[in-house]
């Protein structure tokens, strides 16, 4: 949990998060490699030198240690985990919905587990779609466009095949679509990831909600076009709260930029573990502060009321989650489940 130095209680739900195999064993080919390699060059440029792992730890870390980063040592009373699969480059994927499963089997109270879709898989995907909705009961699903598929490097959210998959949530009643565009990672497309497709889909389904991970960064600019005119795109904030240590000018330029465009109920905080962990970035955020100027700039204040939705009501409100039942929790304990590890070593 989160407390103020006046002892005010925040609501912290980390809006992007993962569990992932980036072993050399997992590895299909040496995409494998460079790609989580990328992931590491990121963790050791945005995380502090005194909160750094090794990168044997970054590339397989587990359950147990999210558990602790996220909700005992990292302030989450909450967190919303976005599977991506990738086997082109993985044999057994990367961040797949069942790897997701096991932290939401220890903490399903506090674990949103989204699913996720590749449109290009035509009838097979959407079949798996209904089977994995039928085991977990998704309320929002991740869609990577700049994915491999076979001879497919990537896709727009325009394409005649993504409409049937946007349709098919509907009719499940899964209402929230997260779609990744902002950084590439090698070897994907950078044009893969171009967020000018979104407004396509949300004025096509304007009961959808969308969430553009990363807010499209660098393309900060085209996502708040396409947000300011359409009122159910939401900005997730992973990567995007990560430069607020090692780059704060280019973080208070992209923020303010955000709160102009999008405006504080739409932004939702995440971040995007464990290529960063949420401990050191929301002390950092709550710190923050936006002066005369700047504040006039952006057209909102940066105040406690404006933090406590980004970091976590704006979220509970998309998800529908029980604000005063999270806030209520008790303490996650892992003891019993380190010393059963501890015992079977």
């Amino acid at each position: 949990m989160f407390v103020t130095p006046e002892g005010e209680r925040i609501l912290i739900v980390d809006g992007h998060t993962h569990l992932w195999d980036g072993r050399p064993s997992n590895w299909r080919n040496d995409y494998g490699r460079t790609f989580i390699d990328t992931f590491w060059g990121g963790h050791v440029g945005f995380t502090p030198a005194d909160k750094r792992w090794t990168q044997e730890q970054f590339r397989y870390y587990g359950a147990e240690k999210a558990a602790r980063d996220l909700f005992v040592d990292g302030y989450c009373d909450a967190a919303i985990m976005l599977p991506v699969d990738l086997r082109d480059f993985y044999n057994d994927g990367f961040n797949t919905t069942e790897q997701c499963s096991e932290l939401k089997a220890l903490f399903p109270e506090r674990v949103v587990l989204n699913g996720r879709i590749d449109p290009r898989e035509g009838s097979r995907g959407l079949a798996r779609l209904e089977k994995d909705h039928d085991r977990f009961g998704f309320k929002g699903v991740k869609l990577y466009t700049g994915e491999w598929n076979g001879i497919s490097r990537g896709y727009r959210l325009s394409d005649d095949f993504v409409k049937p998959y946007l349709e098919k949530c509907r009719e499940l009643g899964i209402s929230i679509v997260h779609v990744h565009k902002g950084p590439t990672t090698h070897p994907l497309d950078y044009d893969a990831f171009d967020v000018r497709d979104v407004d396509h889909v949300a004025t096509s389904f304007p009961d959808l909600k969308f969430v553009v991970d990363h807010c499209g960064m660098p393309r900060i600019d085209d996502f708040c076009a396409v947000a300011g005119q359409e009122p159910n795109v939401y900005g997730g904030l992973a990567l995007v709260t990560s430069f607020i240590r090692a780059r704060p000018r280019h973080f208070k330029t992209m923020l303010i930029e955000l709160l102009w465009g999008v405006g504080p109920d739409r932004l939702i905080f995440g971040s995007d573990y464990a290529i960063t962990s949420p401990d050191w970035i929301i002390d950092a955020f709550m710190a923050f502060e936006l002066d005369e100027a700047d504040t006039t700039e952006a057209g909102h204040a940066l105040d406690l009321e404006a933090k406590r939705k980004i970091l976590g009501l704006n979220a509970a409100k998309l998800y529908g989650l029980d604000v005063d039942a999270l806030m209520n929790l008790p303490p996650v304990d892992l003891s019993a489940s380190e010393a059963s590890r501890h015992a079977a070593e």
